[in-house]
């Protein structure tokens, strides 16, 4: 099928819910919660963590709700995503064009006015950078999409971290590389398992392109650098033992599987892999939120870098 499916049904609250991703929405509010929690020695301010992960819920469901938009021709013809509301026309383009912008506008004023300006900007960054560069252009451009476009959906912990301090800081950027380093073997082990789909949609990804076998090694060099970059929140004291034995247990299981994948032996290795790379991220940031309370070990360390102020950069 190569268009969207006209249907009459009326849209239900269930099909707005469903256009926000809520399952991605709430892995990213995890990040963005530990990234508050990362950001200050005590407990994070109640107004800074229910007005600050309400503004970034509200703008990162708008960007998945252009997602679905923009995405609608894509998604009818593939199985996974065939029954999605804008698929299948139960929710119309007008109606999720005003859902995407009324909660993004909420979201971005939310940030603004009950946050900080540095957190609602880096937000609409992320929301131009996923929902407009990513899925109008990258996606559609690019083996390397998932790559590229990754950063954008690597900053939640970021959004965290500011919405505390109004700073853009060493320790909140770590934190953004980890989930930039875990978002290629992620997504493409997903591709893998949804390759013949991927091609029937005309979306380049890099099994389409590439191959199965140059993918799978793929994983693996970027699980293998993961779990290099998960280990530096300890290496430079951010973190204690309580975070090192996390990480390295961790990371070792998503090599496991990355190896598992290489070899070729099991037919459900993608999915399997897909799945423990969700667990893997949720586990490695409650780990961090759980070291940064409970001291074990080797003392927590202050890195000696400035944080830099929203105030400075404009000054600057």
């Amino acid at each position: 099928m190569n268009h969207v499916i006209t249907s009459v049904a009326r849209p239900t609250w269930r099909d707005f819910l469903e256009m926000c991703k809520p399952r991605v929405v709430l892995l990213m509010l995890l990040c963005a919660v530990v990234g508050m929690f990362l950001a200050t020695p005590g407990w994070v301010p109640l107004d800074a963590l229910l007005f600050g992960t309400l503004g970034i819920a509200l703008v990162a469901s708008s960007a998945a709700a252009v997602n679905h938009l923009a995405d609608a021709s894509i998604d009818a013809r593939m199985a996974r995503t065939r029954a999605r509301p804008v698929a299948t026309g139960r929710v119309s383009m007008t109606q999720g064009i005003v859902f995407a912008a009324v909660t993004g506008l909420a979201g971005f004023a939310v940030l603004y006015e009950l946050v900080n300006p540095l957190t609602a900007y880096l937000n609409l960054v992320s929301w131009v950078g996923y929902g407009l560069l990513y899925t109008l252009f990258l996606k559609r451009a690019t083996p390397q999409n998932i790559v590229i476009g990754g950063l954008f959906g690597a900053a939640p912990p970021l959004f965290g971290w500011a919405a505390v301090t109004n700073s853009i800081d060493p320790g909140a950027l770590l934190l953004v590389l980890i989930i930039f380093a875990w978002t290629p073997p992620h997504f493409w082990a997903l591709a893998l398992d949804r390759k013949d789909e991927y091609r029937d949609a005309d979306v380049p990804m890099l099994p389409v392109t590439h191959g199965d076998a140059y993918t799978r090694w793929h994983i693996l060099f970027y699980t293998l650098i993961l779990l290099a970059v998960s280990l530096m929140p300890f290496a430079i004291g951010m973190s204690g033992l309580i975070y090192l034995l996390a990480a390295g247990a961790l990371g070792i299981g998503f090599v496991y599987w990355a190896v598992i994948l290489l070899m070729n032996r099991n037919r459900r290795a993608a999915m399997e892999t897909f799945r423990y790379s969700i667990v893997y991220l949720a586990a490695l940031f409650v780990a961090l939120m759980v070291d940064h309370y409970v001291p074990f070990g080797l003392p927590q360390a202050v890195s000696s870098i400035q944080p830099m102020s929203f105030e400075s950069m404009i000054a600057q």
